[in-house]
C-alpha cells in the first residue's frame, strides 16, 4: 500500500492494518522528511486518545492529516505504532 500527497509517496509499505476503513501504516514506513508535528488532538471511544501530524510537500501544507494513537487501548492494540491518513491523502495498492 502507498499514501500518496500532492504527488509524493508519504508512506509505503506490504504490512498495513486495516481499522474502520483506514489502513494503518508502521510509523517506520513514513517519510519524516514531510511531516510536521502539530498540537491536535482527538479522542475515541474504543481506540483511545489520537494526535496528528501535518504534511509538508513542495512548500504546501496539509494540516493535521496523519494521525496515530501514542497509547491505545487494549481494543485497538494492533493500530500501535501505526499512523492513517485523511484529507486528500491518496492510499493506493
Amino acid at each position: 500500500m502507498r499514501a500518496i500527497w500532492n504527488g509524493t509517496v508519504i508512506a509505503e509499505s506490504d504490512d498495513t492494518v486495516v481499522v474502520e476503513g483506514n489502513h494503518y501504516f508502521p510509523i517506520g514506513s513514513l517519510d519524516p522528511a514531510v511531516l510536521r508535528p502539530s498540537t491536535a488532538t482527538s479522542h475515541c471511544p474504543w481506540k483511545g486518545d489520537a494526535s496528528y501530524y501535518s504534511l509538508e510537500v513542495d512548500g504546501q501544507v496539509n494540516a493535521d492529516a496523519a494521525w496515530f494513537y501514542p497509547d491505545p487501548k487494549p481494543a485497538a492494540s494492533e493500530i500501535t505504532e501505526r499512523v492513517a491518513f485523511w484529507k486528500g491523502v491518496e492510499v493506493v495498492e
